[in-house]
């Protein structure tokens, strides 16, 4: 195993994984055995575990920028656009 196979050739790979290519390649045949469900849950937690540490106030801090948000449409102060707006500007934001 190769550490281009895992990781954007940008970045260095020392010790990466203390299992042996004969584990590893267990590992990952025994995966694609799973169920597709099986298998997306176990891709949810292995990518999960890549993050950091939870921000412990970014629940309360997206609760206070929804309400913010709520509050300038009910006051007729927030820039709307329709769908159609929208979909023209998320196309031209892929596109770059």
């Amino acid at each position: 195993m190769t550490c281009g196979i895992l990781f954007p050739s940008n970045l260095t790979c020392t010790s990466v994984t203390t299992m042996s290519n004969s584990s590893f390649d267990r590992v990952r045949s025994d995966a694609f055995e799973l169920t597709e469900a099986e298998r997306a849950e176990l891709a949810h937690d292995l990518v999960s575990s890549l993050d950091g540490p939870p921000d412990q106030d970014a629940a309360q801090e997206w609760d206070a920028e929804i309400s913010r948000r709520l509050a300038e449409v009910d006051a007729g102060t927030a820039s709307l656009i329709d769908r159609k707006e929208f979909s023209k500007r998320m196309r031209a934001r892929l596109r770059r």
